[in-house]
């Protein structure tokens, strides 16, 4: 881990023209590798998505902190992988006073931090909640079984209750999709920054295409929204139907958030950066290979194979970043605390494990610098038996389990993990197996102790949990 503390002053100096830029982050929730346009995806239509990458850049080796939910946002926040970070599985949710987010340092760095959407790392008022975590204004969700239902009776503004009238009856009036709801508020947020004299960042942590699983329980459709179209005359399964138009209405949405960037005068002035936190899913009745949502790699959602964490990444900002620009090298969302610090002129007070993504952004030249790369991606889940995970070039190393083997794939000629080359390599599988141990550092909050750290106690939890079928 590392502290940044050295900024480009080509890169300085070719801002001095303008503010410090407006930085918006929009998250998916389950979105695949597979599941956009220009990703490959020939069913579903995603226009304003692939236009953003077609006016920026694309990346094709983008990785997520973890296969779930709340260690990937944790780690996305404080810029440390699950190795280092304060929550590595889903059933530890929450972060507490002694962690540090990197909307901490832009709000100490004079940014407006709003959030919309889908927290999970901390109830009202708790260390966790939003505003202990850095953030001016929220929005939306706090926990992950709330945010799992898309037409809830209330959401939080701030650490309130915010009452959804129109859902308030019964679970079966499905009224006001949270969605729609939280397209308008980021619509406003920019609508609020074309007056402002203070720069701002915008957390918009959307919740598709994750499953209703609120509704689904209950047996409602898991994966409901209000209009099917364009899709109603396919000859589909209605779940899939609705899968697709999930995507394709929050593609529509972004189209209009860029959109009104143009119209304001504030696209030159904001980096959009999109992105999702692990793989697909198959839960509310999904099915990731109908639509190939894995682009062909393998695993999903909670799997540390490339289909559970390799994500679709696209950054906009028109004037700054070339149009068409293809960044191939192996980078993770851990880099965007540093990114975003680096941005806006300040340091990160914290340990980092990621490095500035801006040279690869804006180009090494108008950077002033290299960009600097990583000698490897770690990654941990601490349920299903402890898996681990690292990328080492294009070799990435894979254990499903305390003391099972590590497998090993070349991912330059084997990108889907089809063939396992461990036998073929002793040489290199040492040299992960000795990352796996060093790259990490125990930690005591887990609700599940891990193999790593407590030996006897996390084998035998795990043991149970792989015999209950959790997570």
């Amino acid at each position: 881990m590392k502290l940044l503390t050295v900024f480009s002053i080509a890169f300085l100096s070719c801002l001095a023209h303008a503010e410090r830029p407006n930085i918006i982050l929009i998250y998916a929730d389950d979105l695949g590798y597979g599941d956009l346009g220009v990703y490959g995806q020939q069913d579903i239509e995603t226009p304003e998505l692939d236009r953003m990458a077609e006016e920026g850049a694309r990346f094709t080796d983008f990785y997520a902190p973890a296969p779930v939910c709340a260690p990937s946002r944790a780690s996305l926040l404080t810029g440390l992988h699950t190795g280092n970070g304060p929550v590595r599985g889903n059933f530890l949710e929450g972060l507490d006073e002694t962690d540090t987010t990197f909307a901490h340092t832009l709000r100490d760095a004079g940014y407006r931090t709003v959030g919309i959407g889908k927290w999970g790392l901390g109830e009202a008022r708790s260390t966790g909640a939003p505003l202990q975590q850095g953030f001016n204004q929220w929005f939306g969700y706090l926990g992950h079984l709330h945010a799992h239902n898309y037409y809830p009776a209330w959401l939080y503004e701030n650490d309130r209750l915010w009452l959804v009238r129109e859902n308030l009856a019964r679970y079966e009036r499905r009224m006001l999709y949270s969605h729609d709801l939280f397209a308008e508020r980021a619509l406003q947020w920019v609508d609020e920054q074309m007056e402002s004299d203070v720069p701002a960042f915008l957390f918009l942590s959307l919740t598709i295409p994750h499953a209703d699983t609120v509704g689904s329980a209950i047996g409602l459709e898991g994966m409901p929204v209000p209009d099917d179209a364009p899709y109603t005359d396919r000859d589909w399964p209605q779940t899939q139907k609705n899968h697709a138009a999930m995507i394709t209405r929050m593609d529509a949405d972004i189209g209009r958030l860029l959109d009104r960037l143009v119209e304001t005068n504030q696209a030159e002035n904001t980096l959009v950066f999109f992105t999702s936190d692990n793989g697909p899913h198959a839960e509310g009745g999904a099915d990731p290979a109908f639509f190939n949502s894995g682009g062909g790699l393998q695993g999903i959602k909670r799997d540390l194979y490339e289909g559970g964490i390799r994500m679709p990444a696209i950054a906009w900002w028109p004037g700054m970043i070339s149009p068409g620009t293809l960044i191939e090298e192996p980078f993770a969302q851990w880099d965007l605390a540093a990114t975003f610090a680096e941005l806006a002129r300040t340091e990160l007070t914290t340990p980092t494990d990621g490095v500035s993504l801006l040279p690869a952004l804006i180009g090494e030249d108008s950077a002033g610098r290299p960009q600097e790369q990583h000698e490897y991606l770690y990654w941990e889940f601490n349920e299903a038996s402890f898996q681990q995970a690292v990328r080492m070039g294009a070799w990435k190393g894979v254990r499903r389990g305390f003391g099972k083997a590590l497998e090993l794939y070349h991912l330059d000629d084997d990108p889907a993990e089809t063939t396992d080359l461990a036998d073929e390599f002793p040489e290199i599988v040492q040299e992960l197996e000795n990352i796996l141990v060093t790259a990490r550092t125990p930690h005591d909050r887990a609700l599940i102790p891990t193999p790593a750290d407590r030996p006897l106690l996390g084998t035998l939890f795990n043991l149970i949990l792989d015999r209950i079928g959790l997570p």
